[in-house]
């Protein structure tokens, strides 16, 4: 338990001098900025397998699955590329978000920095009863993994005339409308202002409901994933957080690139696959732990080498019929 409180203990510390020293006067952050944060988060996140190792091979934290040390670093680090893969597809949303409610680029960072505390909590929940359910019924093993399968299938698939998300049409939307007056004006960076009909919420106070409302969609696809590679509570949950936080600063390392980068799909629907294989195979078929991280490691960098290249083509291409 000492191991566990110490942890969220540490995240709040974190999480307190980013928003009161860091970032405590809003500003744009700029890409040389996010690249900085972006590869001291993946650092972090490096350098904390090698706390995993050291925690395995004492008695300070539970190891339900008995797992080696070095089994241990190397699940925490799978566990981390896996969410850090399938956040992609939240950074293009929450993208699509702000630019749907014209929230100033010097605001953003407080929009995502609320948005993580809450992701944090939901998270928490969700991998405590995805643990919970992988436990007391094996069975849920195959569920997760047919629906890991299906999700790649349908991402496989899908139409590209399909109706884009709008933020102002979710459901979400017209339920805030409906408990609290919704402003279109922007006050420093307030969620609340007041008008003549009363407190009304700000168009940053509906982009954070709503990132959160997608943050929770997203995570029914990536707590399984994860959980395909362990059902270790604490692996499970601290992969989960540094994928979280170093959300924050990849989105604003991506956002000015989020176009050279839609060909990266094609790299998480091969790992969902492959974790989705996994799960329903694991009775037949034991993967040694290096594989799957070579695997969605190497899934993961050919994806991006590939989808710049791809860019860089398109992009000269266009040059050329200019």
């Amino acid at each position: 338990m000492i191991v566990w409180i110490s942890f969220i203990v540490l995240i709040m510390l974190i999480l307190a001098l980013d928003l009161g020293v860091f970032n405590k006067t809003p500003h744009v952050i700029g890409t040389k900025e996010a690249s900085k944060w972006t590869a001291i988060w993946v650092t972090l996140s490096m350098l904390f397998s090698g706390v995993v190792y050291w925690l395995y091979t004492t008695d300070y934290v539970l190891n339900p699955d008995h797992l080696k040390p070095s089994v241990a670093a190397m699940k925490f680090v799978t566990g981390y590329l896996i969410e850090l893969s399938l956040s992609i597809d939240n950074i293009f949303v929450i993208a699509l978000i702000f630019a749907s409610f014209k929230i100033p680029k010097k605001f953003q960072h407080r929009v995502l920095f609320w948005g993580i505390l809450g992701a944090i909590v939901f998270r928490g929940l969700m991998i405590y009863f995805g643990v919970l359910l992988i436990n007391k019924f094996t069975w849920m093993a195959y569920i997760f993994g047919a629906f890991l399968l299906f999700t790649a299938i349908k991402m496989l698939f899908a139409s590209e005339d399909e109706e884009e998300f709008n933020p102002k049409k979710s459901l979400i939307y017209k339920i805030i409308g409906k408990i609290i007056p919704i402003s279109t004006h922007t006050e420093k960076e307030h969620f609340f202002i007041k008008t003549e009909k009363g407190n009304a919420a700000t168009p940053l106070f509906v982009a954070l409901i709503v990132i959160e409302v997608m943050d929770v969609v997203f995570a029914i696809d990536s707590v399984p994933a994860i959980l395909a590679i362990t059902s270790d509570p604490f692996l499970v949950f601290s992969s989960n957080i540094f994928a979280i936080l170093g959300l924050r600063s990849m989105y604003f390392f991506l956002a000015n690139m989020l176009e050279k980068f839609s060909h990266l799909e094609y790299s998480l629907i091969a790992i969902l696959s492959f974790v989705g294989l996994k799960m329903l195979l694991h009775d037949y078929i034991e993967i040694p732990e290096w594989v799957s991280l070579t695997f969605i490691a190497s899934t993961l960098i050919i994806g991006v080498i590939v989808s710049l290249q791809i860019s860089k083509k398109e992009s000269a291409s266009e040059e050329d019929k200019d």
